[in-house]
């Protein structure tokens, strides 16, 4: 039954292809890709709606993906919007093949007033439906006929209508400065199913097709879109815009973008025209971003062995954008902080994740777009991917950033998120529009990059990129599944890739390996890691590395069983490689030298816990300067975190980073400090007596790469310098270093007289606001005031934003529920508001908490069931540490709808009851007071 429908519908389309689609061969073959895929779905869809079933709309409701009845293979889409009124109108005229006689067709619409609809086949008959059901909830548009239509290709045409929202998805309005006018425009964000927003449409990512947009705008206004424009007629004041059509490509990368705008462009040596959009007056804000983006179209071209494939690419500055950019065909949309670089105001943080964001957006292009995945539950082959070839890029570009140690602290939060109980598998299935969102978090992103990463450590760089290349010419066009990309790999490489990453990608979690030295063997076992305490028998495939006492004596293996053993007695050989320093005589030299490191690199997504002697030994090897950054950093991210599952007592931690004192690796230095404010943090909570002192040892580690800082940019230092001075000098700040405060305030003094002083330098600024809010309090207010002056006058957006973070960093409760308010005023954008959450103080977490459950309906209506709406809940929830506060949470969102963040509203209180346990545990360390005690003994005050 299946085939008989089938084959007729393969060749009516390819007959359509050739008629209206720019590019027939790619569009052909993906949907021979697609149709396979929907093979067992069309099974099913018959056996639901066999002859005489097909009674009432409500058979299509309540299912996680449409029926297929009909796809689409082109789109004519007019839109019309009306800036002043906020609302737009428009038509679409959609090809569409109808897969099986039937009545009804079912396609995505939400939000839309829907005016006249008809249907006409390719003999010219036209249907009009009699009934038209728009459903809400699951976000359908059902079209109900009185008479079957024919398998068979015709045009589907709607009128419709509908708001230009305020929530940043859709299409949706922005607003900018002009002359000093507030004005509107009007901006598209359909990543993940929000095109139905904007046009009725089959809006799922396998269901490709090619786009023909034509928008009618007011004449002084530039309209983009995913094509170069072909054609304007001018009409008085409005002007229709006509674009070139599109490739094939899913509804979620469609993009149209009306506002006011200056622009620079550049071409690649392909004569690829790129464009940086900015807010008027600020074209030169965009030449860094320019840059990056040229260089990246090449590096792509030549690492996939596969061109850029469209005419242009187009990127936008938007002044209310929710994420943080969007990388729609053609034509890539971010937020003003992630593209514009000002070099007064932009810090070196600002660049570098500017360039990254740059290439990541850009890598898209190819991981996404050209090649897209087939269903939400593979986002991770868009997101991981682009994440880890934006590291590649970057990598490339600025060498000396050394970006790949950095990578780290992305790894870091993939393995952080997926310790907890409510985690997810990288594929995982996604049953309801509204909860996709919440897939798109550090598991699709850091654990997705980190073990594509992994993977290209075992397999090698070389035989990876060969992989990479074959997969995007096989895919080009087309929608794929992670299975298709561990075929090509086993293919080109020899090994089969998917027994090993099966159980990486399709499981949560990932293990924990235990190591032991007995009688010249290492002993391995590895078992599930979990904050919560509780374990597992999951086993993984892991690509073991490891070295001992040398970089240059290496084993690398597969743990492929929960035990394992491995003889090292002829792996460590002494100076003169003749002899084994296990033997008698090279005892001495052996007690001196040896160390046992495993995940060489940090290349693999696993942790390792050591016995008492290794880690003594491994200690001593990071003092003695024997081990590299990227595995001091591994060494300490690892004890943090068993420490935090209470595996390693507190003190056991708070002994290893007394090593890193002289630290002034970046990437490390940095994952020190913010260890350092989680400890401060639960310490309050677990030992309040030994808090002051707890802070004064991490003063202490910290002064040292303080001192060789300074306040003030050294000439000729570079990029990872500037960038450990703001770190450093903020972490001093809030650990409540008088002589880093004071000298804060008067620097931020001189701020105030004149912004051009070099007194304060960008990267110096946010220790600066941090240490004024922190001194502010109800009776002395003039340094806050004189922050909130410093936001309004602000004119760049990384400023801006530096502000918003520092605020909620007041310890006066008062202080913080004002800075709640003004965060939900109309002087702070959308955007922004996660930038204030970010920075909310221990001190004000029962104000915050309370604040958001006095005006959580105001929230809502701020923020929709969006990915801010998550913000909220993370930052406020999980800063408690006790199962009172979890309690209370749960009993709170028992009597509200929390579909849209179910799972974040799990993994925060999940986080709030670990934090919970470790300050039992920790409360039960006699020992630890005493060692504080000391180790805070020991710091000296800087030189300034």
């Amino acid at each position: 039954m299946l085939t008989a429908i089938f084959t007729p519908v393969v060749t009516s389309i390819c007959a359509l292809v050739s008629r209206h689609c720019s590019d027939p061969s790619p569009l052909q073959t993906a949907r021979h890709l697609t149709y396979e895929r929907e093979r067992e779905r069309e099974r099913e869809l018959e056996r639901e709606t066999m002859e005489g079933e097909e009674q009432s709309p409500e058979q299509f409701k309540g299912r996680t993906r449409l029926p297929k009845l009909a796809i689409p293979c082109r789109y004519d889409l007019t839109l019309k919007p009306d800036l002043s009124a906020c609302t737009f109108s428009g038509t679409v005229r959609a090809q569409i093949s109808i897969l099986r006689d039937t009545k009804f067709l079912v396609l995505n619409a939400l939000e839309l007033i829907i005016n006249d609809v008809s249907f006409t086949n390719s003999q010219k008959q036209k249907y009009v439906p009699l009934d038209v059901v728009l459903d809400g909830d699951d976000e359908i548009l059902i079209l109900v006929f009185d008479e079957a239509l024919s398998v068979g290709d015709g045009v589907l045409s709607i009128s419709f209508s509908g708001i230009l929202n305020e929530h940043m998805r859709g299409f949706y309005k922005s607003t900018y400065m002009d002359g000093g006018l507030k004005k509107n425009m009007a901006v598209t964000q359909f990543e993940a199913v929000d095109a139905r927003r904007c046009f009725p449409c089959w809006d799922e990512p396998a269901l490709k097709a090619t786009f023909k947009i034509t928008v009618d705008v007011p004449s002084d206004l530039t309209a983009l879109s995913n094509m170069p424009v072909v054609h304007e007629k001018l009409s008085g004041d409005l002007k229709t815009v006509y674009f070139k059509e599109s490739p094939i490509m899913s509804t979620y990368l469609v993009a149209v973008v009306i506002g006011l705008f200056d622009h620079i462009e550049d071409s690649t040596v392909d004569g690829i025209k790129v464009r940086v959009y900015c807010p008027v007056g600020k074209s030169d804000e965009g030449r860094f971003a320019l840059n990056v983006a040229v260089k990246a179209l090449d590096l792509y071209k030549k690492y996939f062995s596969v061109p850029y494939n469209l005419p242009k690419l187009d990127m936008v500055a938007i002044p209310d954008f929710s994420g943080g950019a969007m990388e729609n065909f053609g034509l890539i949309t971010y937020r003003e902080s992630e593209l514009l670089h000002n070099d007064l105001h932009s810090a070196s943080v600002n660049k570098q994740r500017l360039a990254i964001v740059v290439t990541h957006e850009v890598a898209h292009q190819w991981f996404g777009n050209l090649v897209t995945m087939e269903w939400w539950t593979q986002l991770w082959l868009n997101e991981g991917f682009a994440t880890w070839v934006s590291y590649l890029a970057t990598n490339i570009l600025f060498p000396e950033w050394e970006i790949w140690t950095q990578f780290l602290k992305e790894s870091a939060g993939g393995l952080q998120m997926d310790a907890l109980e409510n985690s997810h598998p990288i594929e995982v299935e996604v049953h309801h529009a509204r909860s996709i969102l919440e897939v798109f978090d550090a598991i699709s992103y850091e654990k997705g990059s980190a073990v594509i990463r992994m993977l290209m450590d075992f397999l090698g760089d070389d035989v990876f990129q060969k992989s990479l290349s074959s997969y995007m010419k096989k895919y080009a066009w087309k929608n794929t599944k992670t299975e298709d990309l561990w075929s090509v790999l086993s293919e080109e490489s020899g090994v089969q890739v998917n027994t090993m990453m099966d159980t990486w990608t399709k499981k949560k979690g990932y293990p924990v390996v235990s190591v032991k030295y007995v009688d010249c063997n290492l002993e391995f076992e590895q078992s599930q890691f979990r904050y919560s305490g509780l374990h597992s028998d999951e086993c993984w495939v892991v690509p073991i590395t490891l070295s001992i006492g040398s970089y240059n004596n290496r084993k690398n293996f597969l743990l492929e069983t929960k035990l394992g053993k491995l003889d090292i007695s002829g792996l460590y050989r002494s100076s003169d490689g003749d002899s084994s320093l296990f033997e008698e005589k090279n005892q001495e030299k052996f007690s001196e030298k040896f160390w046992v490191k495993l995940n060489i690199g940090q290349t693999g997504f696993y942790r390792v816990k050591y016995d008492n002697k290794l880690t003594a030994q491994l200690r001593k090897a990071i003092e003695d300067n024997y081990l590299s950054s990227t595995d001091k950093f591994g060494i300490l991210d690892d004890t943090y975190a068993l420490c935090e599952a209470c595996e390693v007592s507190l003190s056991s931690l708070i002994s290893l980073m007394k090593v890193y004192r002289k630290e002034l690796n970046y990437a490390v230095l940095s994952r020190l400090i913010s260890i350092c404010s989680n400890v401060a943090k639960i310490s309050t909570d677990a030992v309040p007596d030994s808090v002051n002192n707890m802070k004064q040892f991490f003063i202490g580690l910290l002064l040292f790469p303080a001192e060789k800082l300074g306040w003030e940019p050294i000439q000729g230092e570079n990029h990872l310098s500037a960038m450990m001075r703001e770190e450093v000098l903020m972490a001093l700040v809030k650990f409540g270093h008088n002589e880093t405060i004071n000298e804060a305030i008067k620097r931020f003094q001189a701020y105030l007289t004149g912004q051009n002083t070099t007194l304060l330098p960008v990267e110096c600024r946010q220790a600066a606001y941090v240490a004024v809010m922190r001194n502010a309090n109800t009776s002395r207010r003039n340094g806050f005031e004189s922050l909130l002056n410093v936001y309004k006058e602000a004119q760049a957006a990384q400023e801006k934003a530096r502000v918003l973070r520092c605020l909620a960093s007041c310890t006066d409760p008062i202080i913080v529920l004002e800075v709640l308010n003004f965060m939900l005023s109309n002087e702070v954008r959308g955007q922004d508001i996660t930038y204030i959450l970010a920075g909310l103080s221990l001190e004000g977490r029962e104000t915050a908490w309370r604040w958001l459950k006095e005006n959580w309906d105001l929230v809502l209506e701020k923020c929709g069931a969006d990915m801010l709406l998550h913000r909220f809940i993370r930052n406020i929830v999980t800063p408690f540490s006790s199962d009172e506060m979890a309690d209370e949470v749960e009993v709170f969102f028992a009597s509200h709808e929390t579909a849209s963040f179910a799972m974040n509203l799990k993994q925060s209180i999940e986080q709030v009851r670990i934090k919970a346990r470790w300050v039992k545990n920790i409360k039960q360390e006699e020992s630890l007071e005493e060692l504080v005690k000391g180790l805070a003994s020991l710091r000296s005050s800087p030189v300034y």
